[in-house]
């Protein structure tokens, strides 16, 4: 069996501020890094083997953070675990976004689809290489929301920054025990 902790970075300005990130790489800002601390507390009470992150600096960081005080080493970073591209709307406000496509259709946005068949793949990939291991894997927002809702079958809640959420892997596949530490079966 594989455990995996799939854990949301912290706050950047840009969360703050309410602007899409996607694929820009915005850094932690101070509120981010106590977030990323205070995530430790719900990690430290298992043995983790690897720590893992997107390669977006807002995510590495907060495996660094983490990995600093469960003493572990961040050892690798997924591409395919960084976040949804936004296109042309990124840095733009929800609502600005919306003025200039209504729709929702920015151009360059990356499809749902493609962004939900390349976070399958890494948490796959993650435990087909480290099979009977506990990974901790830094992500994003939207992609683990992703990843969750495609295990499960229904959409997931909002992930909170530096929301952790928990799936094992066995012979029968993915199940999700939690999703910001509180348990799955709570939501629909």
């Amino acid at each position: 069996m594989t455990l995996l902790a799939l854990v949301r970075h912290g706050e950047t300005d840009w969360n703050l501020h309410g602007r899409l990130q996607g694929s820009s790489d915005i850094p932690l800002n101070s509120t981010g890094r106590a977030q990323a601390r205070e995530a430790v507390y719900e990690l430290e009470g298992h043995t983790w083997d690897l720590l893992v992150s997107s390669p977006l600096s807002r995510a590495s960081e907060t495996a660094d953070i983490i990995g600093s005080h469960l003493g572990i080493e961040r050892s690798a970073t997924y591409p395919d675990l960084a976040e949804r591209h936004f296109g042309e709307a990124e840095g733009f406000t929800d609502y600005d976004a919306y003025s200039h496509w209504p729709d929702g259709l920015y151009p360059g946005l990356e499809p749902r689809a493609t962004l939900i068949e390349r976070g399958v793949r890494a948490v796959d990939e993650i435990a087909e290489t480290y099979p009977e291991s506990s990974v901790i894997a830094v992500a994003h927002g939207g992609i683990i929301r992703a990843i969750l809702g495609a295990i499960r079958g229904v959409p997931s809640p909002r992930i909170l920054n530096a929301g952790v959420s928990t799936l094992v892997r066995d012979e029968t596949g993915w199940t999700v025990r939690t999703i910001n530490g509180i348990p799955a079966r709570r939501y629909h």
